[in-house]
């Protein structure tokens, strides 16, 4: 395992990840909420995280079906990071795409800034805020049209078709993941002989497997992240750094790799 102490060994190491890139067969990418902090949108576990400001019961389903209301005044200001832009993160690894060496982008973000950005093949673990859920019928509505609805009539906001109480189509703290999600992201990584997990902790389950069983099946394992990791001691490859310098940095390591 390769790991960076100072600065100037980033060039280097992502130059390496760059050439392991050029070899895959099969390369995806994992990613967490560190890729998306360059938009301006709060993390949850580092030093300055979400849930060391708030109490994250707030997140989970029992405090949403007990206090609804409650739940959706927090939401409101979380919802906030819809209007967030991608960042040369998320473009780099769309062109990464567009190149044909990620083949997939499995996210636990629920910001859409992938697909914003341009990533076609992406996976999302945890759902994405444009949308919510009828809990009683499954009538979906998008969220502008909830907040729409929230300022006509107040909180919580229910469905018109039956009167239920409306859900945002993420995934809380004791949710499970939606089955044909999982079996996607889980088929991804079987596939995969190189994984990059960037921007997450790797400490949310079943997640954080994914880089697990990449290398259970002889692939390589790259980490690029601000913040140690569970997984470090899996990688070959880990990287401190910014997502927003270290993926056009890779980006334009591949195209000289590549010759132009």
């Amino acid at each position: 395992m390769i790991i960076v102490a100072v600065v100037e060994s980033v060039g280097g190491l992502i130059k390496r990840v760059a050439e392991l890139l050029l070899r895959s067969r099969h390369a995806i990418a994992l990613t967490g909420a560190g890729i998306s902090t360059e938009s301006g949108i709060p993390d949850f576990r580092g030093p300055d995280g979400l849930w060391r400001k708030i109490d994250p019961k707030i997140a989970t389903y029992t405090f949403f079906k007990e206090k609804p209301a409650e739940f959706w005044k927090f939401h409101l200001e979380f919802v906030r990071i819809k209007r967030a832009e991608p960042n040369p993160a998320h473009y780099a690894l769309a062109e990464l795409e567009r190149m044909g060496l990620i083949k997939c982008v499995i996210t636990q973000n629920v910001d859409g800034l992938h697909q914003k950005a341009g990533s076609r093949n992406v996976i999302e673990l945890h759902g994405n805020l444009e949308w919510v859920i009828c809990l009683s019928c499954g009538m979906r509505y998008g969220t502008d049209e909830v907040i729409a609805m929230i300022e006509r009539r107040g909180l919580p906001p229910r469905c018109e078709r039956c009167g239920g109480i409306l859900k945002p189509d993420v995934v809380l703290f004791e949710e499970p993941l939606k089955r044909d999600v999982l079996a996607s992201a889980f088929s991804q990584a079987h596939s995969s002989d190189l994984i990059l997990a960037l921007g997450t902790s790797l400490v949310v389950y079943p997640a954080a497997y994914l880089p697990d069983i990449v290398k259970s099946r002889g692939g390589k394992v790259v980490i690029i992240n601000m913040e140690p990791t569970e997984k470090d001691y899996l990688a070959d490859i880990v990287v401190r750094a910014k997502l927003g310098e270290a993926l056009p940095m890779l980006v334009k390591f591949v195209r000289e790799l590549r010759g132009g």
